[in-house]
């Protein structure tokens, strides 16, 4: 559940939902078209994916459960009652390993870990045919900009370049995006600023980026930042 009091625990499943690709295809295209428009509610998304990449990273040891706690999971992860939101979240959470039933227990109990620092400025970075989609936020204190790539891989022997365009300005080079799943990049302290409103795009260049200082491939993707 969010702790975010302009999400309701309803947004906060879908966001949930989303990001492990529970939600069917007409729901899911509806709440892409509703990321477009709430910046609040793509900031939740954010949250969401680092919340479940710490925890397919983390290291779990496996542990003893205290006593009752398995009977007492079991008994809230599958009683009869009516179908609610979120509950396919809760379904994926069963299926993992019983080794991790004590950590699954804190999250059903106290709720999902800590998601750290809210970004100031987020974006969803995407292709017209969704082929390609990023999902942006930056820190303006530190100028850590975090780009998770949600769908869409990197072309054999090119690279993906990420450009910061702030109204009628030339693009500047952020710099190149990983073929891994997340890319952090360091903004400078003179464009944080230009992040407000500004639109960041990625471009197809060669192995070691655009040789002119600009765009030379094609655009692939573009979104709008807003402030969370």
């Amino acid at each position: 559940m969010s702790d975010r009091p302009d999400i309701s625990p309803d947004d906060s499943g879908l966001a949930a939902e989303y990001v492990l690709g529970l939600l069917p295809e007409a729901e899911a295209r509806a709440f892409r078209d509703r990321l477009e428009a709430e910046p609040a509610l793509r900031a939740e998304v954010l949250g969401w994916e680092r919340r479940f990449a710490a925890m397919a990273e983390a290291e779990v040891e496996p542990v003893a459960a205290p006593s009752g706690v398995e009977a007492q999971l079991m008994g809230r992860l599958f009683r009869e009652e009516p179908e609610r939101r979120g509950a396919g979240l809760w379904r994926w959470l069963a299926g993992l390993a019983v080794a991790a039933l004590a950590a699954i227990a804190v999250l059903v109990y106290t709720g999902v870990p800590d998601r750290g620092a809210e970004p100031d400025f987020a974006a969803r970075i995407a292709a017209e045919d969704e082929t390609l989609v990023l999902a942006a936020a930056l820190d303006m204190e530190t100028g850590r900009l975090a780009v998770l790539r949600e769908a869409g891989d990197v072309a054999e022997g090119r690279a993906q370049e990420l450009w910061l365009i702030a109204g009628e300005a030339a693009p500047v080079s952020l710099g190149l995006l990983s073929t891994d799943a997340e890319t952090e990049i360091v903004v400078p302290a003179d464009l944080r600023p230009l992040f407000a409103g500004a639109v960041l795009a990625v471009s197809d260049e060669p192995p070691t980026g655009s040789p002119t200082g600009a765009p030379t491939g094609d655009v692939l993707a573009t979104g709008t930042v807003s402030e969370v």
